[in-house]
């Protein structure tokens, strides 16, 4: 009888949220793990494991210098070679840029969601042409094709990651990798637990379900989509809507998404 081993899944952001729930779903068809997270990771692995993967953490602040590094070499020391990679760590700030967001806190999403995102990526891509196939879901947002008031440096990192996601996607056509764009709307997670997002109305209003975001990534990896509008049917609606505005009402539109809540 031939052993067959399971495939691998590199997930960061993987101790909340949707990246866990991505890691669940992973679990779940049968694959193992690697998560990582800057804190919580523990945790998140015992529950994977739980579930029938071998679970490979790593706990790391992939802002700091040389994280990223200390990362991959983690990942070469298991021994695994990476299957499918998702690169869904982030994190966000809320508030007027001018008077109410501390440029420390926007230069750690900027490291934080793009930096370590291509640093990571760099890597990623380089293992998987090494052995000519390979599958990559990079977590974007539906703010980032629009204009994201209030949350305007956030929304500006997504455009990035979106943006680097499509063009990785065509430059890897025909070599075995495949690349997938997930944006999300407002999810319940603890996203909105970052300075200023939860007194925004979309901070306080219902959200989308992370688990149900996490499947639709999944299969729109595994179908080899380009990209997927995730969560309910309303998040499609507002990136339509937001193709037709005229440029000078896109910064209009979409404003309840952030607008403070008076108290």
């Amino acid at each position: 009888m031939e052993f067959k081993m399971k495939p691998v899944a590199l997930i960061t952001g993987a101790s909340s949220g949707i990246g866990f729930e991505l890691a669940k779903v992973f679990a779940q068809e049968g694959y193992d793990l690697i998560v990582t997270a800057d804190r919580g990771i523990r945790s998140a692995a015992q529950k994977l494991s739980d579930l029938g993967a071998e679970v490979e953490s790593y706990e790391v602040d992939l802002t700091l210098v040389n994280a990223v590094s200390e990362l991959t070499t983690f990942v070469q020391q298991t021994g695994h070679v990476i299957d499918v990679a998702v690169l869904n760590a982030g994190a966000g700030v809320g508030g007027q840029f001018a008077t109410e967001t501390n440029l420390s806190d926007e230069e750690y999403i900027i490291k934080l969601n793009c930096l370590s995102t291509v640093q990571l990526a760099k890597w990623v891509v380089k293992e998987m042409l090494e052995h000519g196939q390979g599958q990559i879901l990079f977590t974007s947002s539906v703010v980032g094709v629009m204009p994201s008031p209030l949350q305007s440096v956030y929304g500006a990192t997504k455009a990035f990651v979106h943006s680097f996601a499509e063009g990785l996607r065509i430059e890897l056509k025909g070599t075995g990798i495949s690349v997938t764009a997930l944006q999300p709307g407002a999810t319940e997670t603890n996203f909105f637990d970052g300075p200023g997002l939860r007194e925004t109305k979309v901070g306080q209003a219902k959200k989308d379900d992370p688990a149900k975001v996490a499947r639709q990534g999944y299969e729109a990896l595994m179908d080899g989509e380009d990209h997927i509008v995730a969560g309910s049917f309303k998040n499609k609606i507002q990136i339509a809507i937001n193709k037709f505005l005229p440029e000078g009402m896109k910064g209009i539109a979409p404003k309840s998404y952030g607008e403070k809540v008076d108290h």
